[in-house]
């Protein structure tokens, strides 16, 4: 079975398509199914597009993504399937979802509530051109809609009897603790993320200032996704991402914060940054919004503190109980594992590929 997974980046560059697609494709092709991987957008691309301004050369990765995207839908070939992650196409109405169904069975996957208009600080001027209502017709085309939890799967189930939730998971093969010092000098509270979520991040400033305050150099609090951000009262100085990067840092990090804002859109995450900090067996400490709450049992597999003297009181109770890091550490590490990882949900993804084309 040959599928034709209609990316809109380059491999290795969205969190959604590192986890919810490529990190699937060794234990496909195990299984049988072979994936061809058509993208659009590389790094410099997106650097470009999602930036200020820089109105002709967005106008022109546009217009030569449309014309590549047109190709991959168009030419005739061996597809049994096209996989679609969120989009195939990023601005305008469902075109390309169209053309590639004349061709084969179309499989549409999302893990955020994209039916709510969400665009980067450098595009505003231009979010008219981001068509959200094609999301509800690219899950009424899909043959089989995979939602990453159960908020997402509601919305839509609104446009198609055929969903199927498939959370967010990780590979606990590659993402699996090290051995730590149980009296380590210094720990390392540690979040990773992306320009798009650093405002959830600035949510807990306040309470991350008042910890260094109180633990001054036994704590050290590190932040990647922003090589531009810093806080000074915190001592924190932001990171450039890499996969080398983030894996460095998780494989460091005590204690994975994961801060959220209560709104629609932050209820449809898939609870990422928790899962990732958990699988490395670091202490998650995650706000009980969405996906969160089904994640962690408050105090067994890690901690969901509603206020800012909630989050204080968790993280200094951490930072001072090192026996307490390591049993949350363990069983956040087993839920992963357990109900989580790509092996446990590899299997389903391989028979909904197969019921698509069926």
């Amino acid at each position: 079975m040959h599928v034709g997974f209609l990316a809109l980046h380059a491999p290795n560059l969205s969190p959604s398509q590192r986890y919810r697609v490529e990190a699937y494709l060794p234990h496909l092709q195990r299984r049988g199914i072979s994936v061809e991987y058509d993208w659009l957008l590389d790094r410099e691309d997106l650097r470009l597009f999602y930036g200020r301004d820089r109105a002709v050369a967005k106008a022109w990765i546009a217009a030569r993504a449309a014309v590549e995207r047109f190709r991959q839908t168009t030419v005739p070939r061996a597809i049994d399937l096209f996989l679609v992650q969120r989009e195939a196409f990023f601005l305008g109405p469902a075109w390309s979802e169209r053309l590639a169904q004349v061709q084969a069975p179309l499989v549409f996957d999302f893990d955020d509530a994209i039916w709510i208009r969400d665009v980067s600080e450098g595009n505003q001027r231009f979010a008219w051109l981001k068509n959200i209502e094609k999301c509800a017709a690219i899950a009424r085309r899909a043959q089989v809609t995979l939602a990453g939890n159960e908020y997402l799967a509601a919305w839509a189930r609104q446009h198609s009897s055929r969903v199927t939730v498939v959370p967010t998971c990780i590979d606990t093969d590659r993402y699996a603790p090290e051995e730590k010092a149980p009296e380590k000098s210094q720990l390392t509270i540690g979040w990773s993320g992306s320009l798009s979520t650093i405002p959830h991040l600035r949510t807990l400033l306040p309470v991350l200032e008042r910890a260094k305050r109180a633990f001054g150099d036994r704590i050290r609090i590190r932040v990647m996704g922003d090589a531009s951000f810093a806080h000074p009262p915190a001592e924190i100085v932001g990171e450039a991402w890499s996969p080398e990067a983030e894996m460095a840092l998780l494989r460091e990090m005590d204690i994975g914060v994961m801060p959220l804002p209560d709104t629609a859109w932050t209820r449809g995450k898939c609870g990422l940054k928790g899962l990732l900090s958990m699988a490395m067996g670091a202490a998650a400490v995650m706000s009980p919004v969405g996906v969160n709450t089904e994640i962690v049992q408050h105090g067994v597999n890690g901690f969901l503190p509603a206020s800012d003297q909630e989050w204080f009181d968790v993280l200094a109770q951490l930072i001072e109980d090192p026996d307490l890091r390591t049993s949350i550490g363990h069983a956040g590490r087993a839920t992963v594992v357990d109900r989580y990882s790509i092996r446990r949900w590899e299997g389903t993804v391989a028979d909904v590929l197969r019921h698509a084309v069926r």
